[in-house]
């Protein structure tokens, strides 16, 4: 196996108990681990979030090792479903309680929808953009009745997607990742500047 040295902190944005959003964020998790990375599955069914209250949140109990997760990922892994479409309360909730912790990084986006999920992807990739991260330059979506039956994944092509998806988190978050701790850590003008500590 391959040395481990990319962090993926892969988010479950759904808190429907069979979820198939959770299906394809473990799968892909999974996958992953299987290429050598560290993956860190965020699951809010499993893990509930206060909603975020700017005055509150960061005292609340539990902040401070999810920020720390948040902090360690090299890669961001967003899953939602598409609620009337845009992206899941649970997920805004997520995305609510973070913006220094994502600079840098890279997103990749999965999105469950009836449609084709683009605005729910375009939603994604605007608030990772307002975050100063990285996002893929593409979404993976799926439809449940036809992807998925009985918790599995059955379709070639999602899975044909989704191994586009695993190949690309793993190559360009450690070029990402490389560069991040490099403008970090230097002392040259870059948009990574303002995060130095």
């Amino acid at each position: 196996m391959a040395q481990i040295s990319l962090n993926i902190l892969a988010v479950a944005g759904s808190l429907h108990r069979d979820s198939v959003t959770r299906t394809v964020i473990n799968h892909v998790a999974e996958r992953l681990r299987t290429e050598g990375c560290s993956v860190d599955v965020l699951d809010f069914e499993k893990e509930p979030l206060a909603l975020y209250n700017p005055d509150t949140a960061h005292d609340l109990p539990g902040y401070a090792d999810l920020q720390a997760r948040v902090e360690r990922a090299d890669v961001i892994v967003l899953g939602t479903p598409d609620y009337h479409g845009g992206v899941s309360g649970a997920m805004k909730n997520f995305l609510d309680h973070f913006w220094h912790e994502f600079g840098g990084k890279l997103f990749a986006t999965i999105v469950a929808s009836h449609e084709k999920g683009l605005t729910v992807t375009d939603q994604l990739r605007t608030i990772a953009r307002q975050c100063y991260a990285w996002t893929l330059p593409y979404g993976v979506s799926f439809t449940d009745d036809e992807d998925l039956k009985a918790g599995q994944i059955v379709s070639e092509a999602l899975l044909r997607r989704l191994d586009m998806l695993i190949r690309d988190v793993r190559v360009y978050g450690e070029i990402l990742g490389k560069q991040r701790k490099t403008d970090l850590a230097g002392k040259e003008p870059g948009f990574l500047a303002r995060l130095r500590k």
